[in-house]
């Protein structure tokens, strides 16, 4: 279990500077696919597969959309992929700052600490991933509601951006 956590977790982390290299954002947006999925897989080793596929589900079916929408508006001739001179500095670049900060903190860390959520399970009523849920739905309600809320303006503003001075839905590029 520590070999599959510490290859999500590089996964992770190797996401994570693919998408802040900056290249075009058709790759910035695979790259942000695989760190939703790395992600997920580290909270699915942790014991909270149901959060997991949950905000899977959001980031895939919120998030990328207006993402997608906002690459399709901002179209480049010659998109610059990771390959590219510049990107791969940057890159090298991340990698190798996470690298040296990783290795000032890397007496601190045993990976025999990366117990899951649920490891007295024979004794739990209910696992702790649904538990959260009924709390977020019970005493989060407000907070559901405003973030909710949030999103949805957050849709508007972008697409109002991305509109420019065209007047439909599409623009000529």
């Amino acid at each position: 279990m520590a070999y599959i956590m510490s290859l999500l977790l590089l996964g992770l982390v190797l996401g994570l500077a693919a998408v802040a290299s900056n290249p075009s954002p058709y790759f910035a947006a695979l790259g942000l696919v695989v760190v939703a999925g790395m992600g997920c897989g580290v909270l699915v080793g942790h014991g909270g597969p149901f959060l997991s596929l949950v905000l899977f589900l959001i980031y895939l079916g919120g998030m990328l959309v207006v993402f997608a929408y906002s690459a399709a508006l901002a179209a480049e001739p010659y998109p610059e992929s990771w390959g590219s001179r510049p990107v791969a500095l940057y890159m090298l670049m991340y990698v190798l700052g996470v690298g040296v900060a990783s290795s000032m903190f890397w007496a601190g860390w045993y990976e025999y600490s990366w117990g899951p959520a649920d490891e007295m399970s024979d004794f739990y009523v209910f696992r702790s991933d649904v538990g959260g849920v009924a709390v977020m739905y019970s005493a989060g309600g407000g907070v559901l509601v405003i973030g909710a809320w949030v999103l949805l303006l957050t849709l508007f503003v972008v697409l109002e951006l991305t509109r420019g001075l065209s007047r439909g839905a599409l623009r000529a590029v």
